[in-house]
C-alpha cells in the first residue's frame, strides 16, 4: 500500500513539474515571436509608434521619456513585472480601457515567452 501511495504522489509531482516547465517562457522563442508580432510598432532601443521595451521590468506603464502615451496609460498605476505584463498582453483593452494598443497574444505559452524575451533583452 505505502508503494502505491509513494508511486501516487511521484505521478502528481510530476504532473505538476511539468506543468510548471509549460508555463515557463523560453526567451529564444519569445524572441522569434516578438520579431514576428511586436517590432511593427515596437522595438528594445527607440520609441516608434510604441514605446521602447529597454529597462520594461519595474518600470511604471506610461513612464517612458519622450513618449506620446494615452492619457488612459499615463494615469494607471500598473508597474511592469511578468504578471502585469501577461495580463496586458492577453488583453490591454480589459487592463486599461481608453490604452491604444489594439494587439493582444491569446496562447498563453506564447506570452510566456515573449516576456522571458523581453525580461531577457531590457535589462537596464
Amino acid at each position: 500500500m505505502h508503494h502505491a501511495t509513494c508511486g501516487g504522489a511521484l505521478i502528481v509531482c510530476c504532473l505538476l513539474i511539468r506543468a510548471t516547465a509549460a508555463q515557463a517562457g523560453d526567451a529564444e522563442r519569445g524572441r522569434e515571436l516578438y520579431e514576428a508580432r511586436c517590432t511593427g510598432c515596437h522595438s528594445i532601443e527607440a520609441n516608434r509608434v510604441g514605446p521602447m521595451h529597454r529597462g520594461l521590468f519595474g518600470r511604471k506603464a506610461g513612464a517612458v521619456v519622450d513618449f506620446a502615451y494615452s492619457p488612459a496609460l499615463k494615469a494607471s498605476i500598473i508597474v511592469w513585472d511578468e504578471g502585469t505584463l501577461d495580463r496586458w498582453l492577453a488583453g490591454p483593452q480589459k487592463m486599461i480601457p481608453g490604452q491604444r494598443m489594439n494587439f493582444s497574444v491569446d496562447a498563453p505559452q506564447d506570452r510566456a515567452d515573449i516576456i522571458a524575451y523581453l525580461k531577457s533583452a531590457t535589462a537596464p
